[in-house]
C-alpha cells in the first residue's frame, strides 16, 4: 500500500492557479478546497439581496459586492462570501486587485450542507476582519435571517428574524432588508433542499 503526500500551496501558488480557473475554491493552511455550487434558490436569494443593498447605497459611500470578489480574512482564510459591502476606499491584498481585505458586511446565504460551516468556523475567520461590523446568515429553505453585530467589548449580537413582515436593520451601513424583499419570488414548495 502507497501513501501520497499531500501537496500544500503557498498563498502566491493559490492564487495563481484561482486566477486561472472558472471555479472557486476557498483557501486555508496551504490547502485549496473547491467550493459547492448553489441551487437557484441561493442564487435567487443573493440576487436579491445585492439588488435592494445597491439601491439603498446609491448616494452613501459604500458598494455592493457579489459572490464573485474574493475575501482575505487575517486569519488566513481566502474565500468567496455570498454578498460583501464595502465603504470608503476598498483594500486590496495586492495589486490585482480582485481580493478584497476590508469588508463592513458579510452575508452568507446558508445550505444545509454548509450551513454549520459558514455559522461556526467560517464565522470565527470572518471575525478575524477588523472592518467587519455585521454579519448575516440567511436561510434559504425557510424565512429565517440571523443578524450578528459586533459590541465594543469583543461580543456579537444575535437577532433572529422569521416573519416576512420584519426588516433587518444594518445600521453600518445605513441599509434597512425586508425579509419580504430577501425573499421575494421564493417559493419554498418547490425549492429543492441545496
Amino acid at each position: 500500500m502507497s501513501t501520497q503526500a499531500k501537496t500544500f500551496l503557498t498563498e502566491a501558488e493559490y492564487l495563481e492557479l484561482e486566477r486561472q480557473t472558472e471555479d472557486r475554491n476557498e483557501y486555508f493552511g496551504g490547502e485549496m478546497f473547491a467550493m459547492s455550487r448553489g441551487t437557484a434558490w441561493h442564487a435567487w436569494i443573493i440576487g436579491n439581496i445585492v439588488a435592494e443593498v445597491r439601491q439603498q447605497l446609491k448616494r452613501k459611500p459604500c458598494r455592493v459586492s457579489p459572490s464573485e470578489v474574493r475575501l482575505k480574512t487575517p486569519a488566513g482564510l481566502f474565500t468567496y462570501p455570498d454578498v460583501m459591502v464595502v465603504c470608503g476606499d476598498p483594500q486590496f491584498a495586492d495589486d490585482r486587485k480582485d481580493t478584497l481585505l476590508n469588508p463592513v458586511v458579510i452575508v452568507e446565504v446558508l445550505s444545509p450542507s454548509t450551513r454549520d460551516y459558514d455559522r461556526g468556523q467560517k464565522f470565527q475567520f470572518y471575525r478575524s476582519v477588523p472592518s467587519l461590523a455585521e454579519y448575516v446568515a440567511v436561510a434559504q429553505d425557510t424565512p429565517h435571517v440571523e443578524l450578528y453585530t459586533r459590541q465594543t467589548d469583543h461580543r456579537w449580537l444575535l437577532t433572529e428574524f422569521e416573519d416576512l413582515g420584519q426588516s433587518v436593520e444594518l445600521s453600518s451601513i445605513g441599509c434597512v432588508l425586508p425579509l419580504s424583499e430577501v425573499y421575494d419570488k421564493i417559493d419554498w414548495a418547490t425549492a429543492e433542499a441545496g
